[in-house]
């Protein structure tokens, strides 16, 4: 019998899979990749009495390559609060998917374990842009300040190193970031510890300076879109930079488009944090978009279409 472990290389992702594999420890076969990189069932080739767990990948994408798993005798356990579609009413899938805007599945994962490693839920939190939901799990913690800052950071750093391209634009792999996770309970004795979080707090910075000299293509009291160049730096801060700009803006939408080499756009948007809503519906009204209410994008929206988002956007924010 084999174990496959199938998750979003971003933070969310990754702490999520941290709890699960503290809890019950298993030598399980990695498949993940990039943020954006969300189409992971279909790689495995799995077999009659396998497991799968899958984390923070939406469902709907991966439903045709689901029930074939379903229909081979694969387990699957499946966490996740991205749109879903329709469920697969099957008796080996166990699925726990909440798509409210105030839960990730690194709290999906927390609530099934009881709380276990609340810590490593609200680096997830944090790095998913659930500030507010992090810290109200933190509460029972009873962290500090500082240490509570630490995580913020991490999980920021590590949703940081899943944006790009291909996994050449980033760092670390995701695999082995949760390699170097894996061995820690506790993220703070993990920053202490592991040079990872420093390494990425140099590059966040590096990339952030060069991101703070953009000024957006358009932009009003209720919308801004920022265009930003064909640079592997561009792509790694595309996520996060975003992010940042809704702390700044919170009545504001906005959407980054990073330019793709093979023409088009990288898209990511995110709903003003006061009404944090429709980026998934106006991102699946193009080609390859998905996500959910608050944080949405699209893999490649083609230079022609430019005009036609850029009016759904602002309509959507009006």
């Amino acid at each position: 019998m084999a174990h496959y472990d199938v998750f979003n290389g971003d933070a969310d992702g990754l702490c999520a899979l941290q709890q699960l594999r503290l809890r019950e420890p298993i030598d399980a076969v990695l498949v993940t990749g990039i943020k954006r990189d969300i189409k992971l069932l279909g790689r495995i080739k799995a077999k009659a009495t396998d497991v799968v767990t899958v984390l923070d990948i939406s469902l709907e994408p991966n439903r045709p390559a689901l029930e074939e798993l379903l229909q081979a005798g694969v387990r699957v356990r499946y966490f996740d609060h991205h749109f879903a579609g329709h469920i697969p009413q099957h008796p080996l899938l166990v699925a726990d998917i909440d798509c409210s805007p105030d839960v990730c599945t690194s709290l999906l994962v927390d609530r099934h374990l009881g709380g276990e490693f609340r810590s490593w839920a609200v680096v997830g939190a944090f790095g998913d842009n659930l500030n507010d939901s992090a810290q109200r799990a933190a509460q029972a913690l009873n962290l500090d300040e500082q240490r509570l800052n630490v995580l913020q950071e991490l999980g920021n750093y590590l949703n940081y190193n899943a944006y790009g391209a291909s996994v050449d634009d980033l760092y670390f792999s995701p695999e082995e970031v949760f390699r170097r996770l894996h061995p820690y309970e506790d993220p703070l004795i993990f920053v202490q510890e592991d040079d990872t979080f420093a390494m990425l707090r140099a590059r966040y910075a590096d990339d952030f300076d060069q991101a703070g000299r953009l000024i957006p293509e358009y932009k009003t009291e209720n919308a801004a879109l920022f265009i930003l160049p064909s640079e592997p730096w561009a792509r790694r801060v595309s996520g996060v930079f975003a992010n940042r700009l809704v702390h700044r803006a919170p009545q504001r939408a906005h959407a980054l488009l990073t330019r793709l080499q093979a023409g088009g756009y990288l898209v990511s948007v995110r709903a003003p944090l006061a009404n944090k809503v429709n980026a998934d519906t106006l991102c699946r009204r193009f080609p390859t978009g998905g996500g959910r209410p608050a944080a949405a994008g699209i893999n490649q929206l083609p230079e022609e279409l430019f005009n036609e988002f850029l009016e759904a956007f602002t309509d959507t924010y009006r």
